[in-house]
């Protein structure tokens, strides 16, 4: 349902796309259009991992820099069956993620200083395979393609006021203030559309990933919290990127209507919540020890203890002398 759903929301985004060039000029406009929508999505398909990663000064990381993040990647990428992905780290006090690329073998993933700070060991884990998820079903390519053809939209929305009158536009007037004030909201909300439904996908897949839902659900909740409180100017500026990222960047806090760009975490917790009832609170078959301290399933991930909605993993003592999972 969730492919279904976005390959019917694609078809409509490229047809919203086609009527407004053809509102501008007819057979003329729509050639036109289709044409700048593909240029716009080839430069876009090759040049939004790196355009990103240069927007937030993300730095790459590797075993030697960042050996406990790193090998958290590692050997969840293992587990989905993915090449390893380039990772990289933003130095932003606001806790979040992010995954790029155009596809598995292009990909990167992201956290911020922030998250890396204020979360324990099991709960990267199950932020980093929510964006593995997004790697694994090429969630990347699709926003890209989505993002560029909204801009293509208003793009064409801006050309209305200057070519509307031609005479080649079939409804004249009335075309030109269709297109101006009606496209760009709707392809704002087609795209946002698909970015809700992608994004609980990837939490489903991502705790399939990890192995434990609610590790995944402490993540959100803790997220949820700090990101509310500390903005994020680079993400505030450019607000087409907030999409990418596992909760809303910006101030304007995520609820379930029209606008938001995510889901409500409230409902995305309950259904992780509610995944780990159906998996009977069985723990994660990842490898107990696979190194000395370098994942986060280093102590039994059965013990609960009580927060907020639900049990989530109790994440037990800080490790002290330590500064995060990025060494």
């Amino acid at each position: 349902m969730p492919y279904f759903r976005t390959a019917v929301l694609l078809a409509v985004m490229t047809a919203l796309f086609m009527g407004v060039g053809w509102l501008i000029g007819g057979g003329q406009g729509m050639a036109v259009a289709f044409f700048l929508a593909l240029g716009m999505n080839l430069f876009a398909l090759w040049n939004s991992d790196r355009m990103v990663l240069s927007l937030y000064r993300a730095r790459e990381v590797d075993e030697q820099s960042a050996p406990e993040f790193v090998g958290i990647v590692r050997q969840l990428a293992t587990r989905a069956g993915l090449p390893m992905p380039r990772t990289y780290i933003v130095e932003n006090p606001q806790p979040n993620a992010f995954a790029t690329g155009r596809s598995p073998s292009k990909a990167a993933v992201c956290a911020t200083t922030g998250l890396l700070q204020l979360l324990d060991r099991r709960e990267i884990a199950g932020v980093m395979a929510h964006e593995l998820s997004h790697v694994q079903h090429r969630d990347t390519l699709i926003m890209t393609v989505t993002a560029t053809l909204a801009g293509a939209i208003g793009m064409l929305a801006n050309f209305a006021f200057f070519f509307g009158r031609s005479r080649d536009n079939p409804l004249g007037a009335l075309g030109t203030i269709v297109v101006m004030i009606v496209a760009p909201l709707a392809a704002t909300l087609v795209q946002l559309g698909i970015s809700r439904s992608r994004e609980y996908e990837a939490d489903r897949r991502g705790a399939e990933i990890c192995g434990q839902p609610l590790w995944l659900a402490s993540a959100l909740g803790k997220l949820g919290m700090a990101s509310g409180r500390i903005p994020n100017p680079q993400a505030e500026a450019h607000p087409a990127t907030a999409p990418l990222f596992i909760v809303n960047p910006l101030h304007m806090k995520a609820v379930d209507n029209l606008f938001a760009t995510h889901p409500s975490l409230e409902n995305r917790i309950a259904r992780l919540e509610a995944m780990a009832q159906g998996m009977g609170g069985a723990p994660a078959d990842l490898d107990p020890a696979p190194q000395a301290a370098t994942g986060p399933w280093s102590r039994p991930a059965t013990a609960t203890r009580p927060g907020g909605r639900g049990s989530v993993p109790d994440s037990g003592p800080a490790p002290s002398g330590r500064r995060g999972p990025w060494g």
